[in-house]
Order: C-alpha cells, then sequence, then structure tokens
C-alpha cells in the first residue's frame, strides 16, 4: 500500500492536478469570467493591507520563480556556469528562506485583518479561508524543510528533487522513483505543492493569470477603490 501510495502521489497525482489546473482555469474564464478577479476588500478596510499585501506577493514570488529555475532549469546549466549542487542549495536555503519569511510576515498580517474585521470576514467565502490555510500549511512546511536541507548541504537531495520535478514536466517514467528516500517533510511540501494548483482553478487565486498573461500588469499604476 505504502508503494501504491508513493507511486499515485508522485507519479500520478502531478498530472492529475496539472490538468484540473489548465483545463479548470479555462473553462472558469470561459463561463465564468465576472468572477476571475482578486475581490479587493480595499474598500472594507485599508490597514494592514499595503504592507500586508507588499510584503505577501514579493516573498510569494520569491519562491514561485526561485521553485521554477532552481527546479526546471537543467542541472548542466548550473554546472556550466560553475554553480555546484552544494552551492546551489545553500543560495536556495539563503534566497528561499528570506522569501519565506517575508511571506510569512504578509500572510499574518493579511490573515489578521480578514479574520479581525467582521466586515471582511463576513464577505470571505469558505475557499478563501482554505486556500490561505494551504498556503499557510505550505509556507510553514517549506521554511521548516529548510532545517532538514541544513544537514544535507551537499545538495544530494535537492538533486533528486529536481531530477523527480525534471522527470515530471518532461513526461518521463520513473519519476516517483527519484525520491523514495528523501525526508517526509520534502513529500509532504511536494504534496500540498500539487494541491495548490488542484483548487486553484476553483479558487480566486485565478487572477494571478491575469498578472503573467499581461506583460503591463507589472508596470500598471494601482487601482483606486477609493479616494483619500
Amino acid at each position: 500500500m505504502s508503494e501504491f501510495l508513493h507511486q499515485f502521489f508522485f507519479g500520478i497525482y502531478p498530472y492529475v492536478c496539472f490538468a484540473v489546473f489548465l483545463v479548470g482555469s479555462l473553462i472558469r474564464f470561459d463561463r465564468e469570467q465576472y468572477t476571475w478577479k482578486s475581490d479587493s476588500s480595499q474598500m472594507l478596510r485599508t490597514g494592514q493591507l499595503r504592507w500586508g499585501s507588499n510584503l505577501f506577493h514579493i516573498g510569494i514570488l520569491g519562491i514561485f520563480f526561485g521553485h521554477l529555475f532552481g527546479l526546471l532549469v537543467p542541472v548542466e546549466f548550473w554546472h556550466a556556469v560553475g554553480l555546484e549542487p552544494a552551492a546551489k542549495q545553500m543560495a536556495a536555503i539563503v534566497g528561499g528562506g528570506a522569501a519565506g519569511l517575508l511571506c510569512l510576515a504578509g500572510m499574518v498580517l493579511l490573515l489578521h485583518r480578514r479574520l479581525g474585521e467582521p466586515r471582511i470576514r463576513v464577505t470571505t467565502r469558505p475557499m478563501d479561508l482554505a486556500v490561505l490555510y494551504l498556503l499557510l500549511a505550505q509556507l510553514l512546511l517549506g521554511l521548516y524543510s529548510i532545517t532538514e536541507s541544513w544537514q544535507h548541504r551537499d545538495g544530494g537531495t535537492m538533486l533528486k528533487l529536481v531530477y523527480w520535478a525534471q522527470y515530471i514536466a518532461t513526461f518521463r517514467g520513473g519519476a516517483a522513483g527519484m525520491i523514495v528516500d528523501v525526508a517526509p517533510v520534502f513529500k509532504a511540501h511536494l504534496i500540498l505543492g500539487l494541491t495548490v494548483f488542484l483548487v486553484f482553478p476553483f479558487s480566486r487565486l485565478v487572477h494571478v493569470w491575469s498578472g503573467f498573461a499581461a506583460v503591463t500588469y507589472l508596470t500598471r499604476a494601482y487601482q483606486i477603490v477609493r479616494s483619500r
């Protein structure tokens, strides 16, 4: 049973999550465009929003691109530029830890604001809280995994995770076998991370698509919800 679950979560579950992520996002955009938004609560309370939102988004973008390049860029490229696995892992520990702490600070502020303000709490959907708690758990697991990475600074475990991600991304068999012996915290982190993609189309997270789809989104002015 444990072998079946391992094969399912790390060999099959990724494709289930990414299929739902892509197809579900497309269907929602086609059928429910009026729900394709972040549902700003700025009108209800401005306090903590700027600090919380900025810290959270800076941190989450650092984490996202760190994982994207760290896991999917071929190992040969890092060797070519003179970055050995141990050095790459230390860069991931320092950079990922800093981004994670920024993201955590922002998330705590946003959670306190959402749960502490009655008007915002009333407009909060169950899926909103589910996603927030899922992201919080994933973030805490990621930060905790740094303690495990610190004990294995040779980069060996990191390479196993890199090869697993690249096997999944290129539809090669045997991906699950790459991470059979990695620490449970890494496996839990992977499962929760994949689950974020699974619930993505059913939450307000879909507004992330708009940010990556339009280059001008990065330089646009703040949306003015209420004048001072």
